[in-house]
């Protein structure tokens, strides 16, 4: 198959041609010589393959876009080897745009486009050509793909696409500082002529700005360029496809350039010498006036500081700068006084913070100005001699009492007479009051230290000329003291006396309190009462030291038998005069425990240890009777269950009985009883079931020390009563079928060692000291008691 074009669309098309494989005429279509290839068998023959041979070669087609002739433009012509020019050909075309963009003639191969195509939208098509047999309609040669691009040409101007632009540069920049950089595309083939090649050129803005033709960077052009002269600027630029040459197409965007400020102006006040009128009564601290040096500059390049850099003003005056308005706020340091001094000569300097040492050629940036105060006449309150007053009197004194003195006078020339009245708003003018004309102060009630030390008045003084004017002095008054309150014991609480408590022990120091004031320090003595008895169970000791000691006067303190006392005492103070006080201390009895020199009760501590509440408390003891109830129904429930200790009939079984208890020798009768061995009528009275368990005695109360029997019973012949014993056990019918085995045992009576058995020993009473018990804590309290030699209780 052949393809054929125009031959006259430009330079750059590339006609398609085919082929050939045999040599001839480059116009007309060879004929098709199919290849052999032959293939030798396993039998010595040789197998020959027949295969078509294509003829022709695809290349690709080109397509001038935007084609407006009334026409369909010819974009070229296809032709395949089996084609005799008899019409017997058919060609077919498929693929992208076949039948809607481009058509083929049947019989002659010829491609047509039917619509204008762009290249910005789609630059090629792929498409598929066959040749088919007209009758048989069968493939002559096998479907072929083939492109089909569009050529393209320059119908797309330049464009700016993130236009306008805004840039910043700051004033008095260099020439070709660099302010923005812009950029142009064009939509056409940048690979096909200069369609999109582009050139940059400023149509506005020269000669303030200039632009790079290649790059698109505008840079400065014009030297000094001033803000506070102009600051807005509008660039225009262009961009030009085919470098710029004739016919080219162009697009153009806005730069909006702002110069930047940097502090390229010093400050400088409107005029040199400035007036300012302020009155004597103007507060201290407080603005009098402003003054303010301008800058053109903007933002911190046009800050100012101001100074007073004379010393005359700069010691009356201080100066500071408003951060909103840039004024120079003038104050007060120190009050005025028209009489002293009238007028102020202040000189007033304002430099900018921020200097840039880039323009230091232009100059020192700063400026300077006189201000002349002038002080105004008013007609002041009353001054007081002092700032406050403090006085004192003695508490107690009668009302009329002379406290103090306050002064107060009149500062202007004209020199009027003052009054003095106190501030009816404060609550001590109850106690005091103030002579008009003289300024003294006098108690009006007596007054009490120990409820209010300390006073605080105000007085007011004002001219009688003008009474509106006033002026107002603290007066503070102490209130001194004198001996007036007797002493007391300090604490109201119980004192702990612990049941162990020794004679000679102490139970506890007590301090007193007075609420007089002693300026040395205060000293107390302490004594009982001269009028009561001397108390038998405590005595009171003076350490000389403003504080006592409780002694035990002696032991075995029983809480059971009383557990509170009464202690008076008899406390005196060091103040002239002396006075004395009477206090009773209530002491209770318990049983301590110690921790430390600290001794708590019993239950008192156990309480503060925990730190229960009662709903606590009420709780636990809850639970434990709700345990309690449980254990005793779980024993009864056991021996409910128990099987009778009566054995039936027919459990015939033989139990030996073996009594293991261990005396401290035949004298010892405490673990047996040996009176019913001697005693044979009481053994019958205490004679008992065998068959039945015998109740276990209980025995409450303490030990109880027993004698030997052997002393106070008849010397009876033991070894007889065991044999009759014997025989009453062999004749007895009530026993249980089954055997029982009853053990006697007799060693005899008497022995010179005697019985090894402390129970038996005599009481005799021992010298030996066992209060030290009393310091092993509660775990040895009951051993003390049994030790201790017992006394009876005395009570007041």
């Amino acid at each position: 198959m052949r393809i054929s074009t125009t031959s006259c669309l430009c330079p750059f098309l590339v006609c398609l041609c085919f082929i050939q494989r045999c040599s001839g005429a480059s116009h007309h279509v060879p004929t098709k010589v199919p290849s052999k290839n032959q293939t030798k068998l396993a039998n010595g023959e040789t197998e020959v393959h027949h295969r078509p041979k294509r003829g022709w070669i695809w290349n690709q087609f080109f397509v001038l876009e935007e084609h407006m002739g009334p026409d369909a433009q010819y974009v070229g012509k296809l032709h395949s080897n089996s084609d005799k020019g008899d019409g017997s050909v058919r060609y077919i075309l498929s693929g992208e745009g076949a039948g809607t963009i481009f058509i083929i003639d049947e019989v002659t191969g010829d491609i047509h486009a039917t619509k204008s195509l762009d290249r910005e939208r789609k630059t090629h098509y792929v498409l598929h050509a066959q040749a088919l047999d007209r009758n048989t309609e069968e493939a002559l040669e096998p479907k072929s793909e083939f492109i089909i691009k569009v050529q393209d040409i320059n119908d797309n101007a330049p464009k700016f696409p993130d236009g306008p632009f805004v840039a910043l540069v700051p004033e008095m920049s260099e020439v070709g500082t660099s302010v923005l950089q812009v950029t142009a595309t064009d939509a056409d083939d940048p690979t096909y002529g200069n369609s999109a090649r582009i050139v940059y050129s400023i149509l506005q803005g020269q000669p303030y700005f200039s632009v790079d033709p290649k790059t698109g960077i505008i840079r400065t052009a014009l030297a000094n360029m001033d803000r506070e002269a102009r600051e807005h600027y509008t660039v225009v630029i262009q961009a030009k496809d085919m470098a710029g040459q004739v016919g080219g197409l162009s697009g153009s965007t806005t730069i909006n350039i702002t110069l930047t400020d940097v502090n390229d102006n010093p400050p400088k006040f409107p005029q040199k010498n400035y007036q300012l009128y302020v009155p004597e009564s103007a507060q201290v601290g407080k603005p009098v006036g402003k003054i303010k040096a301008n800058d053109e500059d903007l933002g911190v390049n046009a800050d100012i500081r101001y100074s007073i850099i004379n010393s005359e003003g700069a010691n009356m005056f201080s100066i500071s700068a408003d951060r909103d308005t840039r004024e120079g706020i003038i104050s007060l340091k120190k009050p005025l006084n028209f009489e002293r001094k009238k007028t102020y000569t202040l000189n007033i300097e304002g430099v900018n913070t921020h200097v840039d040492p880039r323009f230091s050629y232009l100059g020192s940036f700063k400026d300077t100005a006189t201000l002349k105060i002038t002080v105004g006449d008013v007609d002041e309150a009353p001054v007081f001699s002092m700032d406050y007053y403090i006085m004192d009197v003695y508490e107690n004194s009668p009302s009329g009492t002379e406290v103090g003195a306050v002064t107060a006078r009149d500062p202007d020339s004209r020199n009027s007479h003052v009054r003095y009245f106190l501030d009816r708003k404060e609550e001590g003018i109850n106690y005091f009051r103030v002579d008009e004309y003289s300024g003294v102060i006098y108690t009006t009630l007596p007054l009490d230290r120990e409820d209010m030390p300390w006073h605080n008045i105000t007085v007011m003084a004002s001219e009688v000329d003008n009474p509106s004017l006033l002026s107002h002095v603290p007066v503070t008054v102490q209130v001194l003291d004198v001996n007036d309150n007797p002493p007391e014991i300090a604490t109201d609480e119980e004192v702990i006396v612990c049941e162990s408590s020794r004679p000679g022990q102490v139970i506890q120091t007590v301090t007193a309190v007075d609420k007089d004031d002693f300026a040395n320090g205060q000293r107390f003595s302490f004594a009982s009462p001269s009028q009561l008895p001397v108390n038998p169970n405590f005595t009171l000791k003076d350490n000389e030291d403003s504080t006592a000691s409780i002694i035990a006067r002696r032991r075995r303190f029983n809480h059971l038998t009383q557990e509170l006392y009464e202690l008076p005492i008899v406390v005196w103070d060091g103040g002239e005069p002396s006075l004395s006080g009477t206090s009773t201390l209530t002491l209770r009895v318990c049983p301590c425990q110690r921790h430390g020199r600290i001794r708590m009760c019993q239950g008192e501590a156990f309480l503060s240890s925990a730190g229960l509440s009662t709903g606590a408390l009420i709780a636990i003891l809850l639970c434990i009777v709700i345990l309690l109830a449980i254990v005793v129904l779980f024993i009864t429930l056991r021996r409910s269950k128990k099987e009778p200790l009566i054995i039936s009939e027919e459990d015939i079984r033989e139990n030996v009985v073996t009594y293991d208890d261990e005396g401290g020798g035949e004298e010892d009768t405490e673990a047996f009883d040996i009176i019913a061995l001697r005693n044979p009528a009481a053994a019958e009275e205490l004679k008992f079931r065998r068959d039945i368990r015998p109740e276990g005695r209980k025995h409450c109360g303490p030990p109880r020390i027993h004698r030997s029997p052997s002393v106070e019973l008849d010397e009876v012949d033991v070894h007889e009563f065991i044999k009759q014993k014997l025989v009453e056990a062999d004749m007895d019918t009530s026993v249980p079928p089954y055997d029982s085995l009853q053990t006697y045992a007799y060693e005899g009576q008497g022995s010179p060692t005697g019985s090894v058995s402390p129970l038996d020993s005599p009481g005799t009473h021992s010298e030996q000291d066992f209060n030290y018990l009393d310091d092993w804590g509660p775990q040895f309290q009951k051993l003390a008691e049994l030790y201790g030699d017992p006394e009876s209780d005395v009570t007041t």
